[in-house]
């Protein structure tokens, strides 16, 4: 009688999982749709209202430390919870500690550092509560199939894809946190208005720090090499990427002396 509640049990569960699992895809797929939708709204309309593109006239705003800290907390939190509720057989290989802990450690250093050190203007409301549902959204996708679904060989951490993918994730960490800084001391306490960036990336593009983060999660989806993983990075380069050019147009007809050599958001090309 145990045995026979036993393979019930087990069957529920794997049933479960394998439900789950086409939900993580077809969440996915719904990240790649939305991006590209996000893509086109960005290029045809108006930068997202936030930070300098931001409407202070209209709506109800809250302190820029704490809305970097409650919007992406999820993106940590989640995340840390699906290593708890795990199948513990997945974290012993290697490559699946290895990605999580990117995962984890990039909105570790968002949430509680980037997030208290910020210096920006206050943010709309409804751009953080939006914010939290993604959030929220991508740790449990990234966190859960990580955790639970993707299966990598015993070596595949030492494969060249594994490797070369979490060298960009270094390399675009390090500029986005580079370039973080040189923003957070381009004013004096008590300057409000903007003045140029130099110094690291910003010597040849005017997003420095979202090239930084783009590189960070195309790595990661080339570590990955996994559907969440890439919905991930392309969202991330069509969210974010507009802005880099949107700050670059800003930059030209605010400064008459902008660097005429500087790039919108990847050096040299674009």
């Amino acid at each position: 009688m145990a045995g026979g509640i036993e393979r019930q049990e087990t069957s529920l569960l794997v049933s479960y999982l394998q439900h789950e699992e086409k939900v993580i895809t077809y969440m996915a797929y719904a990240m790649i749709f939305g991006a590209v939708t996000c893509l086109y709204l960005l290029i045809t309309g108006k930068p997202a209202a936030y930070g300098r593109y931001a409407n202070t006239k209209r709506g109800i705003f809250i302190n820029s430390n704490f809305a970097w800290f409650v919007q992406d907390l999820p993106s940590f939190a989640v995340p840390v919870w699906c290593v708890f509720y795990t199948d513990a057989a997945l974290l012993s290989n290697i490559a699946n500690n290895v990605l999580i802990g990117m995962m984890i450690l990039h909105y570790f250093q968002r949430t509680f550092i980037f997030g208290l050190l910020h210096r920006g203007k206050p943010q709309p409301i409804a751009i953080v509560i939006g914010c939290v549902v993604f959030c929220t959204y991508n740790g449990y996708m990234q966190g859960r199939y990580l955790t639970q679904f993707a299966v990598y060989e015993t070596k595949y951490h030492v494969s060249p894809k594994f490797l070369l993918g979490c060298t960009m994730f270094v390399i675009g960490m390090a500029i986005n946190i580079q370039s973080d800084r040189i923003l957070r001391h381009l004013r004096k306490p008590g300057e409000t208005d903007y003045k140029i960036p130099r110094g690291g990336m910003f010597d040849y593009i005017s997003g420095a720090n979202f090239f930084g983060e783009s590189l960070e999660w195309m790595g990661y989806a080339v570590a990955c090499w996994n559907l969440p993983a890439l919905a991930f990075a392309i969202l991330t380069m069509c969210n974010i990427g507009p802005r880099a050019f949107h700050h670059h147009k800003y930059y030209k007809k605010k400064f008459e002396d902008y660097p005429p050599e500087r790039k919108a958001f990847i050096p040299f090309l674009l």
